[in-house]
């Protein structure tokens, strides 16, 4: 049996994105953002890794890249306080999230959401390579399966 790969592309929130939050102290709804210390573990949305302890953090809301329209949402994230590298390899799932359960949400080019899957975080990518399979879904969204909040976004590379 031969299994096909998909390549795919895995994207943190925007530096621009983080740039501004990080100039402005407000978030997608105007809102201020929090600052805090890093307890270790906090998913970080800009480079895609876990949070060590005592880091400088920032959470703020924030609006997954979606068309405008009634599935784009603003929810909680996590990033570093100050600009940071980013991920270290954006062609592989994130290391330090393996094993931890997700939602991926698949939504097509007008934002709508046209399939969705739960992994438990062992094989990622066979979910990956089943979704972005279906030609009418345009990108990703992975998400927390406990808290909801977005993770990072998926498409074809």
């Amino acid at each position: 049996m031969t299994r096909t790969r998909i390549r795919y592309v895995i994207e943190p929130v925007a530096a621009e994105v983080l740039a501004g939050v990080r100039r402005t102290g407000r978030d997608a709804s105007g809102q201020p953002t929090e600052r805090c210390c890093a307890e270790g573990g906090e998913p970080l949305r800009c480079c895609l890794r876990d949070a060590a302890p005592g880091e400088p953090l920032m959470l703020f809301g924030y609006a997954p890249p979606l068309p405008p329209g009634p599935y784009r949402e603003v929810g909680p994230i996590f990033a570093h306080a100050v600009d940071c590298p980013g991920p270290a390899d954006v062609t592989a799932y994130p290391p330090d999230w393996r094993g931890r359960p997700q939602v991926l949400r698949a939504y097509d080019r007008r934002g709508r959401i046209v399939d969705g899957r739960r992994h438990d975080g062992d094989d990622p990518e066979a979910v990956v390579a089943a979704l972005l399979a279906d030609p009418a879904v345009d990108r990703l969204h992975s998400r927390n399966v406990v808290y909801g909040c977005y993770m990072f976004t998926v498409v074809r590379g």
